[in-house]
């Protein structure tokens, strides 16, 4: 898997996951939506600490400079 995001675009992705993580924990989010939301901080994470996203190879879409 060659990388396809930018620094920018990983570090968007940790602060939406940071984010959603501090909503659940706060009991905004709660019952289905705060497991799909823990599930998504999940996906946002392991993408930006990888920095590959499969969505982004069927578009050809390419954040990262190189």
């Amino acid at each position: 898997m060659k990388k396809n995001m930018s620094t920018a675009d990983r570090i968007i992705r940790l602060m939406i996951a940071a984010l959603l993580v501090i909503l659940w924990v706060a009991g905004i989010t709660t019952g289905t939506l705060g497991y799909v939301s823990i599930a998504l901080a999940a996906v946002f994470t392991l993408t930006a600490a990888i920095g590959f996203c499969p969505l982004y190879a069927p578009f050809g879409i390419k954040t990262c400079k190189s």
